[in-house]
């Protein structure tokens, strides 16, 4: 395994029992946690950029339980490269309380239908594309890449979820323009608020969203601004994303916030950040429940079950 020294160890989330004052409609979904370890049983890849302390499946159904959210979205971190076992554990283990996001090879051939075929039926409902924490970024994005891959998941339902920074692709919009699945992005965009919500690449994911091609997590405002809570420097990404199209958006927590170099939020704080940010509790609950059963090809909710 790599040590700390090559990939450096990560902050660990904030640990104080804590719940918040918003209570969160039945069938809630956090469409947007990691599941990291015990390394001693699913240990890190190699070529990982850090290391984060575990969070395991019973830390984060803990935290779950704290913050009154009945269901989750866990998507494969990078620190696993393409190994999902971690996250598929986690699946298998609650089949009506989770779906997965995984990752897959780069290279769409190498990817046979037998194993999509496996993790569909593990409840993975789309493929994950990190476009950030690579170490070469001088290939740029990957576009044929990313529609033969859309190709290959497309027979499924599945979405691509892309962690990129639409910042940098001005031409965002026409890029995107008729892909074969829908899209997903995360962290608002991964648009540093310096840059503000008239950027053009910015402006190019309204567009996506506008046309229902796109979705966006409503996840991570403090990786993408630089004051510490209530991150009012992103209130513009959250308001404009709320008026491009309500219908395609998702909210997460980004447990256990991984890299986060500043003041560690506390996950209840988060979920009141999101209450102050969306009023209208209709709004909510479509954000919350209704939406997320869409795009993640959710059961029914049953209180029992969960």
């Amino acid at each position: 395994m790599t040590s700390h020294t090559q990939a450096p160890l990560c902050q660990a989330p904030d640990p104080e029992i804590r719940s918040p004052k918003i209570e969160y409609p039945a069938g809630a979904v956090d469409c947007h946690a990691h599941v990291c370890g015990p390394a001693t049983q699913f240990p890190y890849a190699r070529e990982r950029i850090y290391t984060p302390p575990d969070a395991t499946l019973e830390s984060y159904q803990s935290l779950l339980g704290m913050l009154g959210i009945d269901r989750a979205v866990l998507v494969q971190p990078s620190v696993y490269g393409i190994d999902n076992r971690a996250m598929l554990a986690a699946l298998r283990a609650h089949p009506q309380k989770f779906r997965g996001v995984a990752v897959v090879s780069n290279n769409p051939n190498d990817i046979q239908d037998q194993e999509l075929e496996q993790l569909h039926a593990a409840g993975v409902r789309g493929i994950r594309c990190n476009i950030v924490d690579v170490a070469d970024k001088s290939a740029g994005l990957p576009v044929q890449n990313l529609k033969s891959l859309a190709e290959r998941i497309k027979p499924f339902g599945w979405h691509l979820e892309l962690l990129m920074h639409v910042n940098e692709y001005p031409n965002l919009a026409k890029v995107f323009e008729n892909f074969p699945v829908d899209l997903v992005f995360g962290h608002f965009g991964y648009s540093h608020a310096k840059h503000g919500a008239h950027d053009a690449g910015f402006q190019g994911l309204l567009d996506l969203l506008k046309n229902q091609q796109a979705w966006v997590k409503m996840t991570g405002p403090y990786r993408i601004c630089d004051g510490d809570l209530p991150y009012s420097d992103m209130r513009p990404f959250n308001d404009a994303v709320i008026k491009a199209n309500p219908k395609q958006l998702i909210w997460g927590s980004d447990w256990p916030h991984v890299m986060v170099k500043k003041q560690m939020p506390h996950d209840a704080d988060l979920c009141d950040l999101f209450g102050d940010w969306v009023t209208d509790p209709a709004l909510r609950k479509s954000i919350l429940v209704d939406n997320p059963c869409i795009l993640y090809d959710f059961p029914a909710f049953n209180a029992e079950q969960n």
